[in-house]
């Protein structure tokens, strides 16, 4: 199963002004737990107005035991009460992670955005701003325009100054159930005035549903992000510095190589202090460089993710053309979260009803963090958007059930490509992953059984909408 989501800007938009409405389609409304379902094939799904989040998402392991395998509340009522654990599952808008001094310049005027990050004596309320403020898109309530047995559409409008952003934004998010495919798409319209736009989805993942007697962490989860050969470089509390730096093979962000489980490198040295001061683990931002390998379609030419798990025999794969790809594995967790009645185990008293640390882990991708305060990686066509401009795109993620539980691919013997700081491209001359241009190769010679590529590369012309 994968999912889709496209980030789009479009001329005209009609949105409801309400925060609650009715749905249209033939879906049944809320349950009573205030959750919106819908099914595919061997799949279902729940969603809440609140932030647009997903709260359950149900499927089969190798076993045929269901599992939920994202975290959240039993009852929708209960995201805008509990204060301690946001983020669940829901869009962070408008802008996603984090700011620089909460602030920006677009055309030469300074705009300051509400703080709400690493509080300091003289910056009490944050020194950055984070997922849009402390009233981002996550913490509102939503409005469902449509509701079927299969997909629902909620949609947003978020004035001008709210936060402090310049403009208005009207926004759509729809997530569509088909067979094992959880398709998500987002449209974005700036209606009044440049501003920045950058969403995603935050959604917990934890494939074996918290039900693996053997652990309830995510450090036996399988990950591989093939073109993920550099990251972002960050200061001690996670903002960026301007530096693009390598994940040299062998170390512990080194996902790019082969396939590597979260928790393999858990008692490396490196790792303390690789995901901001004092912290152990992931919260990083790998960029996903495939430029180099001329035009591709994003639908076909592989995920550029996965995660997977042995034990449950589920896997994610994350298919997309943004540009950057956040992971983090939930090192804030303290086990004040408690598991939803449908995840975890009931009789093992070693493994409390609560999300321990590093129990579960965000697939979050958008693009460079922070890009709209570093001109020199040109990140302005995909994160500043204004009235009449052309329409972007986002991404395709989603888990996909799996007999063997965990992805087999050779390891790559050389650094996938790299970015030219400065230039805001890729450099050609680096190697290239081997498997990927055998792959592409095969495709053209028409020895592959996979479909090629089917549109212009995304960034010089959009696929139309059933292409999505």
């Amino acid at each position: 199963m994968y999912v889709k989501q496209c980030l789009l800007g479009l001329a005209v938009l009609a949105l409801p002004w309400t925060s609650a409405a009715k749905s249209k389609g033939k879906g049944k409304g809320p349950d009573s737990d205030g959750k919106y379902w819908i099914s595919g094939d061997g799949i279902k799904a729940a969603f809440i107005p609140y932030g647009a989040s997903i709260s359950n998402l149900l499927i089969k392991d190798q076993y045929g035991i269901q599992r939920d395998i994202v975290t959240g509340f039993d009852n929708a009522s209960y995201y805008g009460i509990d204060t301690q654990h946001p983020h669940f599952g829901g869009v962070p808008g408008r802008y996603a992670n984090r700011i620089k001094n909460s602030s920006f310049t677009i055309d030469d005027e300074t705009y300051h955005v509400t703080p709400n990050d690493n509080p300091t004596k003289q910056s009490p309320k944050g020194a950055d701003t984070l997922h849009g403020g402390p009233d981002g898109w996550d913490y509102r309530n939503f409005t469902v325009v449509a509701h079927t047995d299969s997909s629902i559409t909620f949609s947003i409008v978020d004035p001008d100054g709210k936060e402090g952003f310049p403009g208005e934004v009207v926004s759509y998010v729809t997530y569509t159930l088909t067979g094992l495919d959880w398709d998500i798409k987002m449209v974005a319209l700036a209606t009044t005035k440049k501003t920045p736009i950058m969403l995603s989805s935050h959604t917990y993942w934890n494939l074996d549903g918290f039900s693996n007697n053997d652990t309830s962490s995510v450090f036996n989860h399988t990950f591989h992000m093939p073109y993920g050969g550099q990251r972002v470089g960050v200061d001690n509390i996670l903002i960026p510095t301007g530096e693009i730096l390598p994940n040299k093979k062998g170390s512990v962000n080194d996902f790019w190589s082969k396939p590597k489980q979260i928790g393999a490198q858990a008692n490396d040295p490196e790792l303390k202090n690789n995901c901001g001061f004092n912290c152990t683990g992931y919260d990083t931002c790998f960029t996903v460089n495939r430029g180099h390998l001329g035009a591709y379609d994003w639908r076909t030419e592989g995920p550029v993710a996965t995660l997977s798990s042995d034990w449950s025999g589920i896997q994610l794969d994350v298919y997309s053309d943004q540009d950057a790809f956040q992971l983090y594995s939930c090192t804030q967790q303290d086990g004040s979260m408690a598991l939803k009645k449908t995840q975890g185990l009931f009789d093992n008293p070693d493994f409390p009803r609560i999300i321990p640390r590093y129990g579960c882990v965000v697939l979050e991708v958008q693009d460079f963090i922070d890009g709209i305060n570093h001109p020199e990686w040109m990140r302005d066509r995909k994160q500043i958007f204004g009235p009449g401009d052309d329409p972007r795109r986002g991404f395709v993620a989603g888990p996909r059930l799996c007999g063997c539980g965990t992805v087999r691919t050779r390891d790559r013997a050389d650094p996938p490509w790299g970015f030219q700081k400065g230039a805001g491209a890729l450099n050609s001359q680096l190697p290239r992953a081997p498997d990927i241009q055998r792959q592409r190769a095969e495709r053209a010679s028409g020895r592959s059984g996979r479909s090629g590529r089917h549109g212009p590369h995304q960034d010089e012309t959009l696929a139309s909408e059933s292409d999505w």
